[in-house]
């Protein structure tokens, strides 16, 4: 099995992955995802774009939309912000999920055509690579979505050195990467407490390896993506 990095912020011309790729975005889109389809959603569809995601919102029955723009503030007209915390107590049971996020949705819109895509973060990495290798990819790609100028990413590039350990069959320290999470530039932004809409209890559910036995593969529905 061959992997590949790619960050989708550089200025760069980023390579067509046709096999498998795995968008990653711990802080905090896929965190999200993964809460929201625990507490019972049918399906996340990623939007890219707040108006996009209203139009999308009001098509689907008993949609509940979630979403942020860049730097971390709630979408405006979404009913939640990207924040996993606060759904933990939604009512998101036989309910779609509209997502619209400024890193994380980006990235599976850039790689919609590869032959497997998931949407991962720490809290479903192993499951992550155990679909992976029961897939029998040949390639994967790891596309780091949380790197900006600001910001090093290194809580994506923690969940992508996890997942990519496991599939080596290397041995891993599951507190050795929360504990990157923790320490990674956006990371450390949730701890400052000077963010209104960056909670610690976000972090800390982002933090929470394998908390969730279940991977999160992206399908594509027409001209729609969701995640199941």
């Amino acid at each position: 099995m061959k992997f590949l990095r790619v960050y989708l912020n550089r200025l760069q011309n980023l390579p067509d992955a046709h096999d498998t790729v795995v968008v990653i975005d711990v802080l905090r889109s896929f965190t999200t995802a993964a809460v929201a389809l625990h507490r019972g959603a049918t399906a996340i569809y990623p939007v890219e774009g707040v108006s996009a995601g209203i139009v999308l919102a009001g098509q689907l029955d008993r949609a509940v939309s979630v979403g942020a723009i860049e730097g971390g503030d709630p979408a405006p007209g979404f009913e939640y912000g990207n924040s996993p915390a606060a759904l933990l107590t939604a009512d998101l049971a036989g309910r779609p999920v509209v997502m619209s996020t400024a890193a994380g949705v980006r990235g599976l819109q850039r790689f919609r055509q590869a032959r497997q895509l998931y949407a991962a973060s720490l809290v479903c990495a192993r499951a992550t690579a155990e679909a992976i290798r029961r897939s029998g990819a040949e390639e994967v790609c790891f596309v780091i979505t949380g790197e900006w100028v600001d910001r090093d990413g290194d809580e994506d590039v923690a969940c992508a050195d996890f997942i990519e350990a496991l599939l080596r069959g290397e041995p891993v320290v599951p507190a050795d990467f929360a504990r990157r999470v923790r320490e990674s530039d956006f990371g450390r932004r949730f701890v400052a407490g000077t963010w209104p809409n960056l909670p610690l209890a976000d972090l800390e559910l982002a933090a929470q390896v394998d908390r969730f036995d279940f991977a999160m593969p992206v399908v594509r529905e027409g001209e729609r993506m969701l995640i199941r």
